[in-house]
């Protein structure tokens, strides 16, 4: 049995000018570190508005502190007229380990495809970032299609874009969770993390599906975490909110002392 380990993500979305971030990423390595955060058995990344990502960078390698930090979307364009876009070479200069990318957001408010989502993934594991490749479906979508049928759909056309090769990770984010207080159950979210998983080994192969971390998004928080974190095929969540507090974002890292609850 592959070791994944488990990966929690805070997507600050449009929030935190870069003293604001400054402070929050202080305050959350503290309260981890007071708290004796096993960083080795638990990964934990925070997502900052672009602006904030090099203040970010400069203070996480200033004070060598244990998290990792990503971008919220990066370009499927490598160079060139494009503006407005940030490729994926200039986040790996800033040492971005990651980038979203098809968050629900972006396909909603943006119009972008699964095909352009798989594309953007391409363009960040050509420069060493990985991608986080979100999925979901919005609650006319599940009574219509059922459980499972749209977020293998989207995750199938974004994988046809990608090389075979390269780390990905994948975000489960039912629409109709995010941000509603209404989080999946964790046996829902682990049909779909279960069909997923097997999408990639169709596509992908045993090997790769067996390695690929799949995250659960919506809604979640301290309460709920260890919930989701039960199920095999669930390996990290992709955290909103809950992400902008400090203290709630490290007791969800901190989900292995109380998984047992």
């Amino acid at each position: 049995m592959v070791n994944r380990t488990p990966l929690i993500a805070g997507n600050w979305k449009l929030h935190n000018d870069h003293l604001q971030a400054i402070a929050l990423v202080q305050k959350l390595a503290w309260t981890l570190q007071d708290a004796r955060h096993d960083h080795a058995a638990v990964e934990v990344a925070v997502f900052p508005p672009f602006t904030d990502l090099r203040s970010v960078q400069t203070l996480v390698s200033a004070e060598k502190f244990e998290l990792r930090f990503g971008a919220q979307d990066v370009s499927e364009h490598d160079s060139g007229a494009h503006t407005g876009e940030v490729a994926a070479s200039m986040l790996a200069k800033l040492e971005c380990s990651y980038a979203i990318v098809g968050h629900s957001e972006r396909r909603q408010d943006h119009g972008e495809s699964s095909a352009l989502v798989g594309r953007k993934a391409a363009a960040a594991v050509r420069h060493g970032v990985t991608p986080i490749i979100c999925v979901g479906e919005t609650e006319a979508d599940l009574e219509q299609h059922g459980a499972s049928a749209v977020p293998v759909q989207q995750l199938r056309e974004a994988l046809a874009e990608l090389p075979a090769a390269g780390e990905i990770v994948v975000a489960y984010e039912p629409v109709w969770a995010i941000g509603s207080g209404k989080a999946a159950t964790a046996e829902q979210a682990q049909q779909v993390a279960h069909a997923l998983r097997q999408t990639i080994a169709e596509v992908r192969g045993d090997e790769a599906a067996a390695s690929t971390r799949i995250l659960y998004g919506g809604s979640v928080k301290s309460g709920n975490i260890a919930g989701f974190m039960r199920e095999p095929d669930v390996d990290g969540a992709l955290v909103g909110g809950a992400s902008l507090d400090a203290a709630e974002f490290a007791a969800i890292a901190r989900f292995q002392h109380h998984v047992g609850t």
